[in-house]
């Protein structure tokens, strides 16, 4: 469009009134759901396959908890907004690290650095210590495990929580963040199924 068809469509919601400009609302769509016999064709697998070419940072999401800490590996995470500040990843509702988040309400993000593909594979099974033999300390308003070796940090407080199909996505609350200790990196990254070093 360009600017000046960008200011032309601008100019057609201006309204002088009184003497003075007056912006009347953009008209909104019409929202609605995707009803359950509407659903697309497409097969799970196709799914993955597809959307597996979209690289990917990877996350360790962690908690504090009174039966030991919790933590859990995560692809899908993002920023959300900046006023105010939130953040936001999805989880599978079957997920057995979840409950233990959730019943903290708090969360530390963990953005992890290349070479820490072996760290988040043990984030990302199910039973264990998942923490054992890994660094860490604690953020600093929610207490959450803070990896150490990683680009960055985000310490959050659960803020909402919103149903997405087999998914839950939780808007966290940012109350503290910072780079890591291996800031200088290059940020590991899922494609394909398989880690890589990005940068």
């Amino acid at each position: 469009m360009g600017q000046a068809g960008t200011a032309e469509a601008a100019v057609r919601y201006l309204r002088v009134r009184g003497g003075r400009e007056v912006v009347e609302a953009l008209p909104r769509p019409e929202l609605r759901c995707v009803r359950e016999d509407e659903r697309a064709p497409v097969e799970a697998q196709e799914f993955r396959r597809v959307l597996g070419s979209f690289a990917t940072g990877v996350t360790v999401v962690t908690a504090p908890a009174p039966d030991g800490a919790a933590g859990s590996a995560c692809q899908s995470f993002s920023s959300l907004s900046l006023d105010p500040p939130l953040v936001a990843f999805m989880v599978g509702r079957a997920s057995t690290t979840w409950p233990r988040i959730a019943r903290a309400g708090v969360f530390c993000v963990n953005v992890l650095s290349a070479g820490q593909g072996e760290l988040c594979r043990g984030f990302a099974v199910r039973g264990g210590d998942k923490f054992a033999g890994a660094a860490y300390d604690t953020a600093p308003v929610s207490g959450s495990p803070r990896l150490a070796g990683t680009l960055a940090w985000i310490d959050c407080t659960i803020h909402a929580v919103h149903t997405g199909g087999d998914h839950l996505i939780v808007v966290g609350r940012v109350a503290a963040l910072g780079t890591g200790d291996g800031e200088d990196r290059a940020p590991l990254l899922f494609h394909k199924g398989r880690f890589l070093a990005g940068g």
